[in-house]
């Protein structure tokens, strides 16, 4: 895992300008402690900032191909191929020889062998950029599913790009503006693929592969979800799901240095740790570890609220219990989640306001940080709720059915309110009803067609699809920027783009044949793991009850009005803040307040930290 970097300028030098270069690679130092490099010839620069996970020795990066002492391709790759034992071995045999043991440098030589192909043959996480010295054409490669990120800024004569805006934005032709799309996607959580809030700035599609050459830019797409026919029994389909698994776990497992699990006692996660233990036992290593989160106090005061029925720490310790695990607990203190270093880190991990979610930003950061300490790669149970129709708003009719985004819905967007407290005229301009209702549309227009699906199987198709497209590519930003903050890799087993493709096509029928959430994700790990965690309902994250991060909140943006030179007060409606200020500390906990005061500040933060010029 690491970050990445680069630059074509067709008709340029780049020697001449590899200082701007060196900038752009400093900014990916968090996602690469490791190691750094830069590889520049004529008009291609390409940055790297390693962490070293895979062939610890080898596997240095810039990674150039040769031949006869000239260039053939320099490549810059974050991520993880998990088949590339199988691809090294394939391509042994056609008469490639290796120097390394890494999986970088099968990732070059599988280029130099199919071409722009290569792509569809990895399995894997990744961000790749590559430069192609006979053709003199740049490639920009994303993984199936979107795990990691890859933004670029087109220029006249080619592009710069990076795995976070920030590398971009190093460089000093590239202008920090903020138009009304770019401050819509900023306030709604629509999360339109390719486009980013910054007017100059697009982000590389999951699936996707940029070419640039001097003719200019073309987009293609390597992989997608398709509809087809699920033609195996429900036995079958859990026993493949089962199998699926097993494989995809094993083969993220594979590290030199040490790995581990998070672990929430929910389904997702615990199915994780129970099939690494297993896989680990097997091959005579383990046991593995595993980490949880809760806050200090949090498990003897612990309150319901509409998400959360219970807390995660008996559910937790159940599973580690079961399955054998080395287990620690990371308790968090409320008052680090509003520190104004947290803070300050996390708005530089993010390059953009992170207002949704509210504390699960700071609270996610902190325990990555904790983790770091003791393990470089975990991995996580994220993005089966959206495969496996794990969330609240599956399961109920009128979120199905809106004519909407279902996580926008009425009961389902409860920290989704991050317009509340902008100005009411610059809402009306921006128009932020419409602006979603035709990202919708440009969404189910998407969705691939099954010919003779019934209306209801159809429609949960749509559901999944933009679960899957849109809001889990939040979800994955938000793991991916606050894990590699501290230079921590978390893999996602169930973002496999086989298993995505497998289970997006079975009917819902047979997702949810027990009446329950994720029926055939239980069914599929039902052996592995506790009564308790097989019949737990679905749990968020844990967020705080402690009001003391509520009151710091509050003192934050009191101060941020009694500046006059606060760059977010023209965006906002004051009279509504110094109402929502007024209320009572007990009636705080009103979701779309607590989610616009998150946006004022972050909003305030951003435009301060990275002189953002908004035009609107």
């Amino acid at each position: 895992m690491c970050g990445i970097t680069g630059w074509v300028a067709h008709g340029e030098d780049l020697a001449r300008h590899r200082s701007v270069v060196q900038a752009m690679t400093d900014t990916m130092s968090c996602r690469g402690p490791d190691a750094e490099g830069v590889w520049i010839e004529g008009p291609a620069a390409l940055g790297h900032r390693r962490l070293s996970i895979i062939d610890l020795a080898g596997g240095v990066q810039p990674m150039v191909a040769e031949r006869d002492g000239r260039t053939l391709a320099a490549l810059t790759f974050c991520g993880e191929i998990y088949n590339f034992r199988e691809l090294r071995a394939e391509l042994a045999a056609l008469g490639h020889s290796f120097r390394t043991d890494s999986d970088t440098e099968v990732v070059l030589t599988a280029y130099l062998q199919w071409g722009a192909d290569f792509a569809a043959r990895l399995n894997g996480m990744f961000a790749i950029g590559l430069w192609d010295a006979t053709t003199r054409e740049l490639l920009l490669v994303r993984d199936p599913i979107g795990v990691k990120p890859l933004y670029y800024a087109r220029t006249a004569h080619g592009v710069m790009f990076g795995s976070e805006p920030k590398a971009v934005l190093a460089h000093p032709g590239v202008p920090r503006r903020v138009d009304a799309q770019g401050l819509a996607e900023i306030l709604d959580m629509v999360r339109t693929p390719e486009i980013t809030p910054f007017a100059d700035l697009s982000e590389v599609r999951p699936g996707q592969v940029v070419r640039v050459t001097e003719g200019g830019l073309t987009r293609t797409r390597y992989w997608q979800l398709t509809a087809r026919e699920h033609t195996d029994d429900l036995d079958t389909t859990v026993a493949t799901v089962r199998e699926l698994l097993e494989d995809i776990v094993a083969r993220q497992l594979i590290a030199d240095v040490p790995v581990a699990t998070l672990l929430s006692g929910g389904l997702d996660s615990s199915a994780i740790t129970a099939l690494a233990q297993r896989a680990l036992t097997a091959e005579g290593r383990g046991p593995v570890r595993s980490y949880s989160v809760d806050f200090q106090g949090a498990a003897d005061g612990f309150e319901p609220d509409a998400v959360r029925g219970t807390a995660d720490a008996p559910y937790v310790r159940d599973c580690a219990a079961h399955v054998g695990s080395d287990h620690r607990e990371v308790l968090l203190d409320s008052t680090e989640l509003a520190d104004p270093a947290v803070r300050a880190a996390i708005l530089g991990a993010t390059d953009l306001p992170p207002a949704y979610w509210g504390d699960l930003w700071p609270s996610l950061y902190l325990l990555c940080r904790e983790i770091r300490k003791r393990a470089t790669v975990v991995l996580s149970g994220e993005s089966a709720d959206e495969l496996f129709g794990g969330y609240r708003w599956y399961q109920r009719p009128e979120a199905v059915d809106a004519p909407t985004f279902p996580w926008l819905t009425p009961g389902s967007a409860r920290i989704f309110g991050g317009s509340s407290l902008i100005d009411q005229g610059l809402l009306e301009k921006l128009d932020l009803e419409g602006y979603r209702r035709d990202r919708y549309a440009e969404a189910l227009a998407e969705v691939p067609v099954l010919p003779g699906e019934s209306a209801a199987d159809r429609r949960m198709r749509e559901v999944t699809y933009l679960n899957i497209t849109r809001f889990m590519q939040a979800v994955l930003d938000r793991k991916d920027r606050m894990s590699m903050a501290v230079g921590l890799e978390v893999r996602v087993p169930f973002c496999d783009h086989r298993l995505m493709d497998y289970v997006f096509n079975v009917p819902w029928a047979m997702k949810s044949f027990d009446g329950r959430e994720k029926s055939l994700l239980r069914a599929a790990v039902r052996d592995v793991l506790p009564a308790s965690v097989l019949e737990r309902t679905k749990t968020p994250f844990p967020s705080t009850q402690d009001t003391r991060y509520e009151q710091a909140l509050r003192a934050e943006l009191r101060a941020v009005l009694a500046d006059p030179d606060s760059p977010v007060l023209p965006l906002l409606n004051t009279a509504r803040v110094n109402r929502v200020l007024g209320r009572e500390l007990d009636d705080f906990s009103l979701p779309h307040d607590r989610g616009g005061i998150e946006m004022a500040l972050w909003l305030n933060r951003w435009l301060v930290s990275y002189d953002v010029t908004v035009t609107v």
